[in-house]
């Protein structure tokens, strides 16, 4: 694509004149990130030992790295808005079919992954009204959220852009309980300043500063996965300049919120007291503030939260294996459409690896933070992938308008830098979930290379990165039965 055809792009070439426009893209972002994850951030982070300054901190390392991560899906979708496939489409374009696979692959796992969480933490929610869903994860949840999950499967069957619609009324609905959060510690002066400064670097004896910020990086990083909504399902958008604005946009509205309700949140309990909260921890905090009727308003919050994140992430975690097997990477019965135009074998796919997880809480008792961290750390190897891109063309010079190339390198380079941090804040736990959720990965891979007539990995560095996949699934499965390791 030439330089001219690139601005053109930029100046709001139409993708699809029937597309999503920016309004729906926005609130797609917005209700891909609002999932259920702030209403037990603070709880999260209280358990990691976090005191306030180190929160503070935290929150102040994540607007940068976030916020470079953004720009970097901002100039990409503006730089390359022929890239529709997002997710996939930078690291393949940037390192090759294989790492663009590995970076579909990751982004779809973390999809089915996060739904199982949200499904996890809804019947949980549901609990403190219905005491037989208490926990979440137990045979009745299990069942109930099975039924519903095969629902959302038919309500997307139905067509991608007719649930799009559907999502922008539970947006808009679940933000008025997180309101209510914010507006009643406010109005009712709540606010304890004198709780919010004591212990402000933690309590004699406790984590040291550094270990408190690493505790709460990945609890940070899962409140925002979903900024990239819109770059997912890009080939839906009507003009390809909104998928870009629609991400600048949702990151803005969805950090202020989330900022102020995690600064009000140190002011209302200690850190132990949070530490000490059920999930969602928002819940204790305004039954705190302003007794039972705030348990309430959040646990209806949460509901109406992930009813929507649950609708999202039925779509996001069909759009990446069917966008991907367009580009001729995933097998091209991926790429197959119902009459509708939904990809309907990636939906009925998705769902079902989204089913088996959610068997398996049930006889494991995994919770809602486990399948987030499982989540978390299979995205970050397609957000490291799109921020590495992003700084290699910036560096090159390649389609960068000489007027932004400066602050590409700054983005792209930061971006790189944090999304790096993370895999290293994972740790040992996170890189054996990698491995393990990557490795059936490359039999997926063969297999739609052997339907193209094309050799199987036929690059040097392609097989590499296979095999450091198997030898450290090896390993992780060793540390595993060995007991080395405890992961569940």
């Amino acid at each position: 694509m030439s330089h001219t055809e690139l601005r053109a792009s930029d100046r709001g070439e139409i993708i699809d004149p029937n597309g999503l426009n920016l309004f729906r893209l926005t609130m797609m972002v917005i209700t891909a990130s609002i999932c259920g994850g702030i209403f037990s951030l603070a709880g999260d982070m209280a358990a990691g030992g976090a005191s306030t300054g180190a929160v503070l901190i935290s929150w102040a390392i994540c607007f940068v790295g976030v916020f470079s991560l953004m720009m970097c899906f901002y100039g990409l979708s503006q730089i390359r808005p022929d890239l529709t496939g997002g997710i996939y489409a930078y690291a393949a374009a940037g390192f090759g079919d294989y790492v663009g696979f590995n970076s579909a692959w990751g982004y779809w796992i973390s999809a089915c992954l996060s739904n199982v969480s949200f499904a996890i933490l809804l019947f949980s929610a549901l609990g403190y009204f219905f005491h037989p869903f208490e926990g979440g994860n137990n045979l009745l949840s299990c069942i109930c959220a099975s039924v519903f999950l095969w629902v959302l499967v038919l309500l997307v069957a139905r067509g991608v852009k007719e649930a799009t619609g559907i999502n922008v009324v539970v947006t808009i609905a679940k933000l008025i309980p997180l309101a209510l959060f914010v507006v009643s510690i406010i109005l009712l002066g709540k606010f304890n300043p004198d709780i919010f400064f004591a212990n402000f670097w933690g309590e004699p004896g406790g984590p040291d500063l550094s270990t408190q910020i690493i505790s709460t990086m990945i609890a940070l990083v899962w409140v925002f996965t979903g900024i990239e909504g819109a770059v997912v399902i890009s080939g839906r958008a009507k003009y390809a300049k909104d998928v870009g604005r629609a991400t600048a946009i949702g990151f803005i509205a969805v950090f202020v919120l989330y900022f102020i309700i995690s600064l009000e949140s140190m002011g209302i309990m200690s850190r132990a007291e949070m530490a000490a909260l059920p999930t969602p921890s928002m819940a204790g905090i305004l039954e705190c503030a302003i007794g039972p009727i705030g348990a309430s308003i959040v646990n209806l919050g949460v509901v109406l939260s992930l009813l929507g994140a649950m609708l999202g992430y039925v779509i996001i975690a069909a759009e990446t294996p069917f966008e991907a097997a367009r580009q001729g990477v995933f097998p091209k019965s991926f790429a197959k459409t119902n009459k509708n135009g939904a990809p309907i074998v990636t939906v009925l796919i998705s769902a079902a690896i989204v089913q088996l997880f959610l068997i398996v809480s049930v006889f494991s008792e995994s919770t809602y933070q486990f399948f987030y961290a499982c989540a978390v750390s299979t995205i970050l190897i397609p957000y490291v992938c799109s921020a590495a891109y992003y700084m290699k063309i910036a560096w090159k010079r390649e389609a960068v308008p000489a007027d932004q190339v400066a602050k590409a390198r700054l983005f792209g380079t930061v971006g790189f830098v944090y999304t790096v941090f993370l895999v290293w804040a994972a740790g040992a736990v996170g890189v054996i979930i990698t491995t393990i959720l990557f490795a059936p990965g490359i039999i997926v891979y063969a297999v739609g290379q052997r339907e193209r007539g094309e050799r199987f990995l036929p690059y040097l560095h392609d097989k590499v990165v296979a095999a450091v996949i198997i030898v450290l699934m090896v390993v992780s499965i060793a540390l595993i039965a060995t007991g080395t390791i405890q992961v569940l």
